[in-house]
């Protein structure tokens, strides 16, 4: 019941209707009474008294189902009619029915020490701004200051690291494709208020993009696309044109595009009438297909694995032709599985030259059902069984391999696995489209002036806004809150404009590498509140990372389509963790080249003409293009002075830029030249160059071939990411261009499985048997040391021949110490480079028998073996104190960015 009283008076049994206005002349609320007869009387409101009369309390305020708040002061509703809106800082008051608001309570976000830390940044920025970036830096404090301190925002999230989680909304459609991780990278999307897609070079960002724009749109949501890189979200909107959703997306962030875009407006397409789908179908397909989604992923990981295994057996071949006078025995009457080649191995080492004991008779029979002792009765016997076992490893685990990737590839074919697929895309597409007919409204008209007045019903006909970070409430007006932003390439995102984006969205897919090359930041030396906040030191993306901490789902895409296996495994093998799973296949093309300049100083000004000469050298090599592609093909420098120099060197097809400008891009071909000098590598020089963002992207950037344009000796004392390619290199390419030390590489994963089977081993042994406890303290210690983050590019393998460590064909070798080495002898831990597998030094471990002098001079053969084989050694007594130090100070000489640089 509604009571009205004017000047003291109930007037409500005398009206038939009544209503409150906004008196503009009178410049105050006014309350006309209506009486049955028709006439009417108009009285200033503070004269009225309309029962009941709720006061809502200042904050933020939006209709209904719309994207806009503003902020407001406190809200009289009149006898639940009439709502008096009162916009801060504005004079006049706004009628509206109570019914179409919804009130949200402002937060004290902007009061807090992270945002006024950044409000503070943004006006240093102003500062310190050149009179051409000015203008940008003012625009971005202006839209800060228009931030709604809005409680469900990402930014809110953000400033306090509160993650919210949210509920998924229903089942999943992928009308573009999809794999393993991406399925999975879409679902975390959904599941929480922040999260994080990581996405390496050539694993399909924008197909994931696309998936979840596609996923917001039907559940009637909207999404902005922001990136600082316009090929990226030139890429999206591409791809959206070419599926018929390109109507979809409004084009804005500069006055330049937004003009265009309302130049030529997008008409709502009149698609054809198709039989409806059901979302139960979808689902159902999607199911069938996620199990063989994972087989897809295993059938690449097995080849993966299989070509690793291949090149290693190569180089085992190799080793035993030089190196043994016979062929190793066979064992083919054994059947051993990998596994128990490997056991064998370690047992027939732990025997050494010992008499076989009854003991040893049993762990035969019981383990590997061996039951004649003869083939393994001496010395000799042992050491051909081994060598032999080498090379049954990787045959069986090459069989192994075969075996379970043709069963994937069969259940893949029975599962049909291509046409269901293609069902899902299919069926995903055309739901998603039923979808937007029954929901996008008819062409409506908008123009640049006005559509941020009509904004909640433009959102509603383009659900997809494009900006920049830099423009994003300018493009959607102030108070504008969205569904969702992505970020796509975040790792190059500034924080500050980037929280500008997270102000105008409840939900934040932030997309990115943080392996790839980072934004540079402007220093205006204003101090975080919190380092993970600090703009001088972190992207928006490793912000995010640190901020939330375990409370943000991570997705790492890890299916990669773009490269050639043998170019992308040396970025997975450096700074993935083998994490990638190649999708290409390796048909044996020649995809690594290597071009080392001879010994001198060659660079002048950040440019290296030498290096320019080499790399036309091999274009022209007996006058044939060693380059010849139908494909493009790009050169690519650290320094502009030597892709300068390059454009008047270089074929006119050649595509010339620097590392930075190239992230993003890619060519079929790519040569990447390093520039430097040995003169010329400065510690500032090297850390520059062989930065692990800029080698990564610029590897990542070939397709189909890579070749690598160095100094001689240039990186190599810096042991950091371009001495690694060098060994990569090396070690995987046809025909090597570099002399290679007397010195074997790993047969790293034979000897992953043989260190296993050591363990085991001495798990089996008993105490008054086992030799081992010392090497057991130092293999503990090795591993937390290359725990650490300057060790990363070690590991290390125990009980190593010195045959299979150190060249035999070593003309400085004595024949005595070449029949030492023939003799079984072995190293205890061999250090070696992760990615190239090089040997870089040897760990012994002496014990009491050290000082008898057989012994003695078994050390001394073998230490003058290494020496001369250019294999530093470390000797650790079992008496000794400080291990952990000294091996620490050992692998020193090798860590990442050590020693051997100077200065200019």
């Amino acid at each position: 019941m509604v009571s009205i009283w004017v000047n003291g008076q109930d007037k409500t049994r005398q009206i038939s209707d009544w209503k409150i206005w906004w008196g503009p002349k009178q410049g105050e609320l006014m309350l006309t009474c209506i009486f049955p007869s028709g006439k009417s009387f108009h009285s200033p409101l503070s004269n009225c008294r309309v029962d009941p009369t709720v006061v809502v309390p200042g904050g933020l305020l939006s209709s209904k189902g719309g994207v806009r708040f503003k902020a407001v002061e406190d809200v009289s509703i009149y006898g639940g009619r009439f709502a008096a809106v009162q916009s801060r800082g504005s004079a006049t008051i706004d009628i509206e029915n109570p019914d179409d608001l919804v009130f949200v309570a402002e937060t004290a976000i902007k009061d807090g020490d992270v945002f006024r830390y950044f409000a503070e940044v943004a006006q240093a920025r102003v500062e310190h701004a050149s009179a051409k970036n000015r203008p940008i830096a003012e625009n971005v404090l202006r839209q800060l200051d228009k931030v709604v301190a809005h409680e469900d925002t990402a930014l809110q999230a953000y400033c306090t690291a509160q993650n919210g989680q949210r509920a998924s909304g229903g089942g999943f459609i992928y009308p573009f494709g999809v794999n393993e991780s991406q399925q999975q990278a879409v679902e975390q999307a959904f599941a929480s208020q922040i999260s994080l897609i990581e996405g390496p070079p050539g694993t399909g960002k924008t197909q994931t993009i696309l998936n979840i724009v596609a996923n917001v749109l039907l559940r009637k949501g909207t999404v902005a696309i922001l990136s600082n890189n316009n090929a990226a979200v030139e890429n999206v909107y591409e791809k959206l044109g070419a599926a018929g959703l390109g109507y979809l997306a409004a084009r804005l962030g500069s006055e330049q595009n937004r003009t265009a875009f309302f130049n030529a407006l997008p008409k709502v397409p009149a698609e054809p009438e198709v039989p409806p789908l059901a979302m139960d179908d979808i689902q159902a397909t999607m199911q069938k297909l996620k199990q063989q989604l994972h087989a897809q992923a295993a059938v690449a990981r097995l080849r993966a694995e299989m070509d690793e295994l291949a090149v290693e057996r190569r180089y085992l071949l190799e080793w035993q032709r030089d190196n043994l006078t016979e062929a190793p025995v066979s064992l083919e009457k054994y059947r051993l599985s990998p596994q128990e080649s490997s056991d064998l191995m370690a047992y027939l080492a732990h025997l050494a030259e010992r008499r076989v004991k009854i003991r040893d008779r049993i762990e035969l029979l019981f383990n590997f059902k061996i039951l004649r002792m003869k083939p393994f009765d001496s010395r000799e016997k042992r050491k051909a069984a081994i060598f032999a076992l080498q090379l049954d490893y990787y045959d069986k685990a090459l069989g192994e391999r075969g075996a379970a990737l043709a069963a994937h590839q069969d259940a893949l074919a029975r599962g049909r696995f291509d046409a269901l697929l293609d069902q899902l895309t299919r069926w995903s597409m055309g739901y998603l489209k039923q979808h937007l007919r029954r929901h996008i409204p008819d062409q409506q008209e908008f123009d640049a002036r006005s559509y941020r007045r009509q904004f909640d019903a433009f959102v509603k006909r383009f659900p997809i806004i494009g900006s920049s970070t830099h423009s994003i409430i300018n493009s959607m007006g102030e108070g504008a809150l969205l569904d969702y932003v992505i970020i796509d390439e975040a790792s190059q995102q500034d924080i500050v404009p980037g929280i500008l984006a997270l102000g105008c969205a409840r939900n934040l897919i932030i997309v990115g590498d943080r392996k790839q090359l980072p934004h540079i930041p402007a220093v205006v030396g204003v101090e975080a509140p919190v380092e993970f906040y600090d703009c001088e030191k972190y992207s928006l993306l490793d912000s995010c990372v640190s901020v939330f901490n375990d409370t943000v789902p991570k997705t790492l895409l890890k299916e990669h389509y773009r490269c050639h296996p043998r170019i992308i495994q040396f970025c997975n093998q450096q700074f993935y963790d083998n994490q990638l799973v190649p999708m290409t296949q390796n048909a044996g093309e020649e995809s690594l080249k290597l071009i080392v300049t001879a010994k001198g100083n060659h660079t002048r000004s950040n440019a290296n003409l030498r290096e320019l000469d080499s790399v036309q050298e091999v274009l022209n090599w007996d006058g044939v293009s060693d380059w010849d592609s139908e494909g493009n093909r790009g050169f690519i420098a650290p320094y502009n002075a030597q892709v300068a120099l390059s454009r008047t060197r270089l074929p006119e097809d050649f595509v010339k830029d620097t590392v930075h400008k190239f992230q993003g891009r890619e060519c079929d071909e790519i040569v990447f030249s390093t520039v430097l000098d040995k003169k010329y590598s400065s510690r500032r020089n090297l850390d520059f160059v062989d930065d692990p963002h800029l080698v990564n992207v610029a590897v990542s950037r070939a397709k189909n071939k890579f070749t690598l344009v160095t100094g001689d000796d240039v990186f190599t004392a810096n042991n950091g990411h371009v001495a690694a390619l060098v060994r990569y290199i090396e070690y995987y390419a046809e025909e090597k261009q570099i002399h290679r030390a007397p010195v074997v590489s790993a047969f790293d994963l034979l000897y992953k499985e043989y260190d296993r089977s050591l363990e085991r081993l001495r798990r089996r042994l008993s105490s008054k048997d086992s030799r081992y406890m010392s090497e057991q303290i130092v293999a503990q210690i090795l591993r937390e040391v290359m725990d650490r983050d300057a060790y990363g590019a070690m590991k290390f393998h125990a009980q190593i021949f010195l045959s299979q460590l150190a060249s035999p064909a070593n003309e400085t070798l004595t024949p005595r110490e070449r029949e030492f080495m023939s003799n079984h002898a072995s190293c205890d831990f061999v250090v070696y480079f992760k990615v190239g597998k090089t040997p870089l030094g040897v760990i012994e471990v002496d014990g009491g028998s050290h000082e008898t002098k057989p012994q003695s001079a078994r050390d001394a053969l073998k230490e003058s073996i290494l020496h001369k084989s250019g294999i530093p050694l470390l000797r650790l007594r079992t008496v000794e104190s400080f291990i952990e130090e000294r091996v620490a100070e050992f692998l020193d000489q090798w860590a990442m960015g050590s020693s051997g640089v100077t200065g200019n």
